[in-house]
């Protein structure tokens, strides 16, 4: 069962649907072609692309708010690594932040695929 009103479009529906799971999922492939650098792009322009469509800037947005959160923590943990005794905790830190991102963004794009919204936990809201 959809959460859309009865008279939206199914083609409507269905592009929103891809655009919402392609929000999620943008961020960790900008991710792997930019080796980290990019994380916040893939988010960033499905939103500017799609923000009239307000189930796709939803997600988007939240994709794009938890990247740059979870940004700003891998940039601390690079700089604790850079330390002798940060990268006891530095490493550590990426390794699990790595983990979290990914589920957080494969349960993101499995909720829109399901036409539900997903929240992602831990995040600096700048885009809404």
């Amino acid at each position: 069962m959809s959460s859309y009103p009865p008279e939206r479009d199914a083609t409507l529906a269905g592009s929103s649907r891809i655009a919402a799971i392609l929000a999620h999922l943008s961020a960790p492939i900008a991710a792997l072609i930019s080796a980290g650098s990019l994380s916040l792009l893939g988010p960033l322009l499905v939103w500017l692309a799609k923000k009239n469509d307000p189930y796709v800037r939803r997600a988007a947005a939240g994709a794009f708010n938890f990247n740059l959160s979870f940004w700003v923590l891998y940039v601390i943990s690079w700089l604790l690594i850079f330390t002798v005794i940060g990268a006891v905790i530095g490493i550590p830190l990426i390794i699990v932040l790595f983990v979290v991102s990914a589920w957080c963004h494969i349960k993101g794009a499995v909720r829109a695929a399901g036409d539900r919204p997903y929240d992602y936990p831990f995040q600096i809201r700048v885009l809404s």
